[in-house]
């Protein structure tokens, strides 16, 4: 998935065209509120332009405090199939926040960050249908992998072969990441500026290179 935070934000219906077009399979929105990150990115208007310009699924990362205040909003301008993140530390009740992501037939996913372990989100596993792996801290890209979180991949992939949910991986995606993980059974990665973005081929020729590995 592409991680739109990377875009041209000069031309960005264009780029969703353009990667649409390509072949990506999904657009990652991180919306930041400056508070439980600090950094402010995309906001409730980028969503809507992108939802605009493509069909293809949207996957809305919340890295906002208490997103029970303003899941509402999000919630109303996505479309079924589209995904909502949140993270579980920035929740006094996490599971009810998810509730209104699955009452609104949107699909309800968590997103865990380097510090935190597997065994705090245990039980929201159960209601989750995708858990995004931090291997970078939260809050900017270009950012270094954190070999420690490795071993949180292994951990998840245990408890995915008895619970129904996906793995995804954001944050310094390279081939070797994909080469490495995907094997193993994480079903998607975030794109960003180390496989996707900045490159002066066109979207659709390093999209088919990603495909193939061919680097």
């Amino acid at each position: 998935m592409a991680s739109m935070m990377c875009a041209d934000y000069g031309c960005l219906a264009n780029e969703v065209r353009e990667l649409d077009e390509g072949g990506i399979d999904s657009f990652h929105i991180d919306i930041m509120d400056g508070r439980y990150v600090q950094n402010f990115a995309m906001s409730l208007n980028d969503l809507k332009c992108i939802r605009a310009h493509t069909d293809k699924p949207l996957d809305v990362h919340l890295m906002v405090e208490h997103p029970i205040n303003t899941i509402d909003l999000f919630i109303g301008s996505l479309k079924k199939g589209d995904t909502i993140y949140i993270h579980p530390e920035a929740e006094y009740h996490p599971s009810t926040t998810l509730q209104k992501v699955i009452n609104a037939g949107l699909v309800p996913g968590i997103a865990i960050n380097p510090g935190t372990s597997v065994e705090t989100v245990g039980m929201m596993l159960r209601i989750v249908k995708k858990v995004l792996v931090m291997s970078v801290n939260p809050g900017n890209a270009g950012q270094m992998f954190l070999p420690y979180v490795r071993q949180k991949y292994e951990k998840l992939l245990m408890y995915n072969d008895k619970l129904d949910f996906d793995i995804y991986w954001d944050g310094a995606c390279g081939a070797d990441k994909i080469r490495e993980f995907a094997p193993l059974g994480v079903r998607g990665f975030v794109l960003g500026t180390t496989l996707l973005f900045g490159k002066k081929a066109p979207y659709r020729e390093t999209i088919a290179k990603i495909r193939k590995m061919e680097f």
